[in-house]
């Protein structure tokens, strides 16, 4: 037989060696709205790699989290292919298997015409989306010569006034918009827009292999998931988790699928 709270505390003055300072009532867990996985930078067809089990590997790490956990969709944030164009189709091909949604930025490595993009994926390379009450926002960083690019900011005005309305925008962009790391660039417009905008919640980028934390500009945070792919970077090869609950409130975590643990966690409200 069980006992509500309440009935329990009613039989502890006559429980010896009992004492409400020394009873802890967990919280029960939150309900989850949302919960999304960033991925970035496989570098498929890289050569010298062994880029077809790295992608085996996330998408069964995938497929796991979404019959374990649930998985809403998956962002892929940039290089998904290493420099040959004929690559995209066998890297779509791959990531078929796949059980849940995804969507995909344009990275440095991703040296593909706009043309071929939008025909492969069925969208631009600049591009919005809405799901429950929380816009998510993929922006190209790059262009067909590989060359890094800061995002459109035109385009970022846009999108972000369109979206004023939801709880929160979640911006993807591989290449991060501020030269805090050796592969980033100086895009003080956009990071300005960011800033500037309150419900904009947090922007997460790809590129530098070797990132897996966060950083603020302002009060904003931007988030890092390493690689899952290529030649350099973390010692592993994992992802971002992100997680919104029914209260709004939010946090994300880097996850290193071989050996379990969660990486620099953040909270935030929605």
């Amino acid at each position: 037989m069980f006992l509500e709270r309440r009935s329990f505390l009613k039989f502890l003055p006559v429980l010896s060696g009992f004492s409400l300072a020394s009873l802890k009532f967990s919280e029960p867990p939150k309900k989850i709205a949302l919960r999304v996985i960033v991925a970035s930078d496989g570098h498929y067809g890289q050569p010298d790699t062994d880029y077809k089990s790295f992608h085996a590997d996330m998408t069964n790490w995938m497929n796991r989290e979404k019959l374990q956990k649930g998985v809403d969709f998956v962002v892929f944030n940039g290089d998904l292919i290493h420099n040959d164009p004929t690559l995209l189709y066998d890297f779509k091909s791959t990531i078929g298997n796949l059980r849940m949604p995804y969507y995909v930025t344009r990275g440095n490595h991703d040296m593909v015409g706009l043309d071929v993009w939008q025909s492969t994926w069925g969208y631009p390379t600049n591009h919005s989306f809405v799901n429950k009450e929380y816009a998510f926002v993929l922006g190209d960083t790059s262009n067909e010569k590989g060359e890094y690019v800061c995002p459109d900011v035109n385009w970022l005005k846009s999108e972000l006034a369109k979206h004023a309305d939801k709880k929160g925008i979640f911006i993807f962009l591989h290449i991060t918009p501020e030269k805090w790391t050796t592969h980033g660039i100086d895009c003080k417009a956009v990071t300005d827009l960011f800033e500037q905008t309150p419900n904009v919640k947090g922007i997460f980028h790809g590129h530098d292999h070797d990132q897996d934390g966060q950083k603020m500009k302002g009060k904003k945070p931007y988030f890092f998931d390493g690689h899952f792919g290529g030649s350099w970077g973390t010692s592993y090869k994992g992802y971002r988790v992100i997680e919104i609950y029914a209260d709004d409130s939010w946090q994300t975590y880097q996850y290193n699928p071989t050996a379990a643990p969660v990486l620099n966690s953040f909270s935030g409200k929605s």
